[in-house]
């Protein structure tokens, strides 16, 4: 089955600019809880087991890296708050693509639409996949780096794994991510404990002289940002589901700031935690860092650390292939994408198509890229194009003042 509608190519209007040529509406059942569930479940995902060696890498020293992690935290959460204004303006689903087509016009949204399809998407859940991979294999290399043919493999078989599961049952893909934010959220609080109890017993060795080595290079902290706000990634997912929300002007932004301060003092707290049981060079020198801390801390248990994070990153990159669909499916109906990636399969209602060629893209990017290069192209990408976005609220701000809003930033 096939739903799209024509391409709205003229300007917003001034007095309702986010009215929709469709009368069908979802129904609005996502509350408060369910949104701040929504946005930490999906940042917290791959990126606190697998950037943590790669920022402390960049920046030089503990205390650096740390600061540049709260300074990730900010700086979404200030993303985050200006797409909570533009949810309360335009209140149709479909972030930041319908927020580029309503503001500047369909080229830009046509050029978003498509650089999305084929190159974000597909390198975040390749970036996921490959992360993953690391923790699956990890322990079946004790004490050295796993072989990149094998992770590669694995990551490979991930994504298909994943495209078999959203192809076939809807439910079934739910049922997994529900079930793997629990593995993720009790990796994290073992890492937050047995960090205070390393603490307690007077492991701060590595918060002695926490600045010596700091780098100034502009270039080298900039990357730092790309793989900390990789982390960070999914701040944005609630304006996805705007038309879903109770009440979006009261729910969507309540939600911002409730989430995403939880989710940066969790990172603070597991980064923490890390340096507590490493040495700074111990950390630079882990390919996978949760299992070297579970190496040091918990023994013969480590291997649980080890499950526990490969059945996160696993959840983690189910919910980005799952989510994957939508712009897909909201470009394909506005006319800025091939009618054949808004089809769904006619009995089993799965937007195949669109996850088939999300799957393809995505195994291309394993096969010629690492974790961190491909971490570094999405976030330069990603924040463009947020960038872009917010640009456009300033542009309503000026040009629009007359617009009705319930929430200011």
């Amino acid at each position: 089955t096939m739903r799209k509608r024509k391409t709205r190519d003229s300007p917003p209007s001034s007095t309702n600019l986010s009215e929709g040529q469709e009368k069908l509406r979802l129904k609005q059942e996502v509350g408060l809880i369910s949104g701040v569930s929504l946005i930490a479940g999906t940042m917290i995902g791959s990126g606190i087991f697998m950037s943590p060696e790669w920022v402390l890498h960049h920046m030089g020293s503990p205390a650096s890296s740390l600061l540049i992690w709260t300074a990730c935290g900010l700086l979404a959460m200030f993303g985050a708050l200006s797409y909570a204004e533009l949810g309360t303006i335009i209140k149709e689903s479909g972030g930041e693509y319908i927020y580029i087509l309503r503001i500047f016009g369909s080229f830009p949204a046509f050029l978003f639409a498509y650089t999305s399809v084929i190159l974000v998407r597909p390198a975040g859940l390749a970036a996921v996949c490959l992360s993953f991979a690391e923790y699956a294999v990890a322990p079946f290399y004790p004490g050295c780096s796993s072989p990149q043919v094998v992770v590669k493999c694995t990551a490979a078989a991930c994504i298909l794994i994943l495209t078999i599961v959203n192809c076939l049952n809807v439910r079934l893909a739910t049922s997994i991510m529900n079930i793997f934010t629990a593995a993720k959220l009790l990796a994290l609080l073992v890492i937050v404990v047995g960090g205070f109890v390393l603490l307690a017993k007077g492991q701060t060795q590595s918060f002695q002289n926490a600045f010596q080595n700091t780098t100034a290079s502009i270039g080298t902290i900039g990357v730092a940002f790309y793989q900390g706000l990789w982390s960070f990634d999914g701040w944005n997912n609630l304006n996805y589901v705007t038309e879903e929300l109770k009440k979006p002007e009261v729910t969507l932004p309540r939600a911002v700031m409730i989430a995403i301060p939880l989710v940066t003092c969790l990172y603070l707290l597991v980064n923490v935690s890390y340096l507590a049981a490493m040495t700074p060079s111990e950390l630079l020198s882990s390919g996978a860092v949760a299992v070297t801390w579970g190496d040091k801390v918990l023994g013969s248990w480590a291997w649980l650390i080890s499950l526990s994070v490969a059945l996160s990153t696993f959840g983690s990159s189910n919910g980005t292939f799952f989510s994957g669909g939508r712009v897909c499916y909201i470009a394909a109906r506005e006319g800025h994408m091939p009618d054949i990636l808004s089809m769904a399969h006619v009995r089993r209602l799965t937007p195949s198509p669109a996850l088939l060629f999300t799957s393809a893209m995505s195994l291309i990017m394993i096969i010629s890229g690492n974790f961190t290069s491909i971490v570094n192209f999405f976030s330069f990408i990603a924040w463009l194009f947020y960038g872009m976005t917010i640009t456009g609220l300033l542009y309503l701000k000026i040009k629009k003042k007359e617009l009705p809003r319930s929430y200011k930033v």
